[in-house]
């Protein structure tokens, strides 16, 4: 197979390295890709957003499979465009990536279909949604309702915390039309846990799941990010639990948006939140999570080319069963001084050459070569992902090549993992 990966991250990274381990995958492109990215495919300079571009490069190169890494691609229509063309593609159509793209859609949905997650209420008004909060329970949740990078997703433990988050989004509009509406929703405690399946629209592979850690600083701290590191898996969930969420979660999902005629092929990723009361879907998303990929894939046994084709086709059930490898993986991830907001850019990368260890991987997303040199060139800038026979060894592996690399204002948490160990309790399975 001749395959396209889309986009130009760490996820998409690891989606080239893992497909290129596929005896079917004989050659990759990516676009517009990294600089990492360029060490084992072919990058070509087409943005995620050109789909002209990327359709024509697809018939033109004999493409056989197209795979979209970032969420806005499929939330505008790519897979409905290749589609037409007859380009087989892996993703869901724009009509089921809503279950994303706009949160007021799956909060509904998830409603409708009895699927558990928060009590919420959708406002566009912003003197509205602060009469509401402030006589609401602290702390509360508040959304922006389209994509945001991950970075959309707010908890306010005061009342002040609130109403300044409200304003920020409903009247600064800080993330212009993604934040024409929000959700305010009751908040939730317990363990927050990520678990991707691949579905043709009936049939669901699971994948293991992993935890991800979204706050910039250590102990949760600071400000929401798109991810700065991943474990994998989360053995804090027990199989009763994974049966219930397939039962009342991926189940009742994929087969709802079937009834809604919007049937649901790709990865379907459930964020959720293991309460005392049981899991409840904090939100879901259309395509691979980054970082959780670079932990996850890593693990698969299974040829990731020929899942993705069956999923594509329709015929998933005909691919078997997915298999794992034993053991842990760890992504920790590198970022740039200034992330999320204001990442700086353009710094000279040290060490990426000084180590030797086989069972560590780095995952490039913000890098691009000049000349001799690695010089970063995005908030998150590398993701480095250890694996050995348990966590603590594979974050080991993580951590001491990490300590072989750097740049000036290198950001990154030494306690990726932390929760891995604490109890859940749930009632009510």
């Amino acid at each position: 197979m001749r395959v396209l990966v889309v986009g130009s991250g760490g996820r998409e990274h690891t989606l080239v390295w893992k497909l290129k381990q596929s005896p079917r995958v004989k050659k990759i492109y990516a676009t517009p890709g990294n600089g990492g990215i360029a060490l084992i495919a072919q990058t070509v300079n087409i943005k995620a957003d050109d789909f002209e571009g990327l359709i024509n490069f697809a018939r033109k190169n004999h493409i056989d499979l197209t795979v979209v890494g970032p969420e806005a691609p499929l939330a505008a229509g790519i897979v409905d465009e290749f589609q037409k063309r007859r380009l087989r593609i892996f993703g869901p159509s724009k009509d089921a990536a809503e279950l994303e793209g706009s949160k007021t859609f799956s909060k509904e949905f998830m409603r409708k279909y009895h699927i558990p997650t928060a009590p919420f209420q959708v406002f566009t008004n912003a003197m509205e949604a602060i009469t509401f909060i402030k006589s609401a329970a602290k702390p509360i949740v508040i959304k922006a309702d389209g994509l945001a990078a991950g970075k959309g997703v707010f908890i306010a433990r005061t009342q002040d915390e609130a109403v300044e988050t409200v304003d920020n989004i409903l009247t600064h509009r800080k993330f212009g039309r993604a934040g024409e509406k929000i959700i305010v929703e009751t908040f939730l405690e317990g363990q927050e846990v990520s678990i991707m399946a691949f579905t043709d629209g009936k049939t669901i592979r699971y994948m293991l799941p992993s935890q991800d850690h979204k706050r910039l600083g250590d102990g949760d701290t600071g400000p929401n990010t798109g991810g700065m590191g991943a474990y994998c898996p989360a053995r804090f969930l027990d199989e009763e639990t994974m049966a219930f969420i397939r039962e009342h979660i991926f189940e009742p999902t994929v087969s709802g948006m079937e009834k809604e005629g919007r049937p649901y092929r790709g990865v379907l990723y459930a964020g959720l939140i293991i309460t005392e009361a049981g899991p409840k879907v904090l939100e879901f998303n259309c395509r691979f999570g980054d970082p959780e990929t670079q932990a996850v894939l890593p693990l698969l046994k299974s040829d990731l080319a020929l899942i993705l084709k069956g999923v594509a086709d329709g015929n998933l059930n005909t691919v078997g069963e997915v298999d794992w490898n034993n053991g842990s993986a760890a992504c920790v991830v590198m970022a740039s001084k200034g992330y999320p907001e204001n990442p700086e850019i353009g710094k000279r990368i040290a060490g990426l050459r000084n180590y030797s260890d086989k069972r560590c991987f780095l995952f490039h997303a913000g890098t691009r070569r000049d000349g001799k040199n690695w010089l970063t060139s995005g908030g998150r800038v590398i993701g480095v992902t250890g694996i050995d026979h348990d966590l603590p060894a594979a974050l080991a592996r993580a951590y001491d090549v990490i300590g072989n690399i750097k740049f000036e204002g290198m950001v990154y948490r030494r306690d990726i993992g932390h929760k891995a160990e604490m109890p859940v309790k749930t009632v009510g399975i």
